[in-house]
């Protein structure tokens, strides 16, 4: 068993390379360090609509991401994406959610703040956003969605749960909602 998080991070970012190259993109891995973007990749046959995207990889051995909105904030551009990998070790079996930025940070956001503010809610919860870990139920309707990265991330079909769509809309005191920061905040916040 791999315990190194380095190791575990590498499994992820290469796998996302093959995915991607067996794909039509030609990948290139960012070197260590440069905050949002694991993977550049150019588009190496058609269709060519989009030439260039960046990935932003993270991998968990049990599909749970952790995930801080405020860091991962809002998109830059229409190309910006996040692969969300889940390895089940022990079977040495890969899967990926490919979504992007906006919903990530949305998703992370209204889960964590679901899960803070819900009295039925098993462990003691006493962190805030910035320690979230969201897992395949807030991002399952995007696994092995390789087709998205051929379309701007407007153009992506928000696939969260409809229960954090309701959960946006309640009016509460416990700050729940998106923050200002998000591009969905206040009158903003798209119907899925």
């Amino acid at each position: 068993m791999v315990s190194d998080t380095k190791a575990v991070k590498s499994v992820g970012e290469f796998w996302t390379c093959c995915k991607l190259a067996m794909n039509g993109w030609a990948p290139a891995l960012t070197r260590d360090g440069l905050e949002r973007t694991d993977i550049l990749a150019e588009r190496s046959h058609a269709p060519f609509d989009v030439a260039q995207i960046s990935v932003q990889v993270k991998t968990s051995r049990n599909e749970r991401w952790a995930l801080n909105p405020i860091k991962i904030g809002a998109q830059r551009s229409l190309y910006e994406w996040f692969v969300l990998v889940g390895w089940n070790e022990p079977q040495q079996s890969l899967s990926s959610y490919i979504v992007p930025r906006d919903h990530v940070s949305a998703g992370a956001w209204l889960g964590h703040m679901k899960w803070l503010t819900d009295p039925a809610a098993k462990r003691s919860r006493n962190c805030g956003p910035e320690q979230a870990r969201m897992g395949t139920s807030i991002f399952g309707g995007y696994k092995d969605r390789w087709d998205f990265l051929l379309k701007p991330t407007s153009e992506v079909p928000i696939l969260l749960p409809h229960k954090l769509h309701e959960f946006a809309l309640t009016t509460d005191d416990a700050n729940s909602k998106l923050p200002d920061w998000h591009p969905w905040a206040g009158d903003n916040l798209p119907v899925w």
